[in-house]
């Protein structure tokens, strides 16, 4: 079964940074990764007005494919998949991923105990307006707040400096993955 890792925080906190490190290690590894991106943008769309795809979905396609030579797009119009978590996951299913990071999500993410999370935050008012109301399980901190130590007294959760402590952010997400999976891959190098 695949193993769903979120990391969530505000604009400009250190999340793409932390989902690039992550997935950058753990594939140098063996691991076969998918991600998945919240876009906040309305108007984003990966179609391009006048193009053939485009057209496809305007004359009705519910679901278009454009298939290239590198790369392979899914495109489907609906504004139902945005408040279902588990439908955009299984999109991925075919695929036999051992691990999916969810960046940002939060509002989808925020509440379920049954994916951890990986918290990134610009200073410690950020990382508490991002924990309220951030159910467990979280694995760690990191992002901007990282790099400047102080101790967070209430709770008992690793904040950790990825330019110097990385290896212990990828022996807590491998430590997860291994208590999740029957499939152990073998120790991951940091």
């Amino acid at each position: 079964m695949v193993s769903v890792i979120a990391v969530i925080g505000s604009s400009g906190s250190g999340k793409t940074t932390t989902i690039e490190y992550l997935i950058s290690c753990f594939s140098k590894n063996g691991f076969k990764i998918g991600s998945i991106k919240r876009v906040h943008h309305p108007e984003f769309s990966i179609d391009t007005v006048g193009k053939d795809t485009w057209r496809h979905t305007q004359a009705g396609a519910i679901v278009t494919v454009s298939v290239a030579p590198k790369e392979i797009a899914i495109i489907k119009k609906t504004d139902a998949s945005l408040h279902d978590l588990d439908k955009i996951i299984n999109l991925l299913n075919e695929e036999k991923l051992d691990i999916i990071f969810l960046e940002g999500l939060h509002s989808l993410v925020a509440k379920r105990g049954d994916i951890p999370k990986i918290i990134t935050a610009k200073d410690s008012e950020d990382l508490k307006r991002t924990l309220d109301g951030t159910a467990p399980p979280i694995l760690a901190v990191t992002g901007l707040v990282a790099k400047k130590k102080f101790k967070m007294r209430v709770l008992k959760i690793p904040i950790i400096n990825l330019h110097n402590e990385g290896d212990s952010l990828l022996k807590l997400v491998k430590n997860h993955i291994d208590g999740k999976s029957s499939r152990v891959k073998e120790d991951i190098a940091v």
